[in-house]
């Protein structure tokens, strides 16, 4: 890469635009929602127990059906993880969180789109997205 008045020119409108996405109102929010999530004790006391259920599990989880309690301990978890996800703080943050990635998938997409239709954006998750300009249609990840 040569670096010239024009990749200068690149960095500051990217600063620019990185300013821009932090004071928007989604951004905000996301912030907000996420240091709620953190001082809320509920919170706190649901994810307690969800990485506990998670750490029994995750001790026998490689021996399979084989391993005393091995439905027991799935089921824990499974049910500490509902519990963690029904919180209100979480769920909140959770939909903040959705908004800014869409923010972000939108503003990567319309960049590499500008430049060429054939450029590929991986664009957060293929469940939440609508419409055929996000991802990359499954096949930019072959191994």
């Amino acid at each position: 890469m040569i670096v010239n008045e024009s990749l200068f020119n690149i960095e500051d409108q990217t600063e620019q635009l990185i300013q821009t996405v932090l004071l928007s109102k989604n951004v905000k929010q996301y912030r907000s929602n996420k240091e709620g999530m953190k001082e809320s004790e509920v919170v706190q006391e649901a994810l307690s127990g969800f990485l506990g259920a998670k750490t029994d599990f995750e001790r026998i989880e490689s021996y399979g059906s084989h391993a005393p309690d091995f439905r027991t301990k799935q089921r824990a978890v499974r049910k500490a993880k509902r519990q963690l996800d029904m919180c209100e703080e979480v769920a909140e943050f959770r939909v903040s969180e959705t908004e800014v990635q869409d923010i972000l998938d939108t503003i990567s997409s319309a960049i590499a789109k500008t430049i060429s239709e054939d450029i590929k954006v991986d664009a957060g998750n293929p469940f939440f997205t609508k419409g055929n300009n996000h991802g990359c249609g499954g096949s930019c990840h072959a191994s």
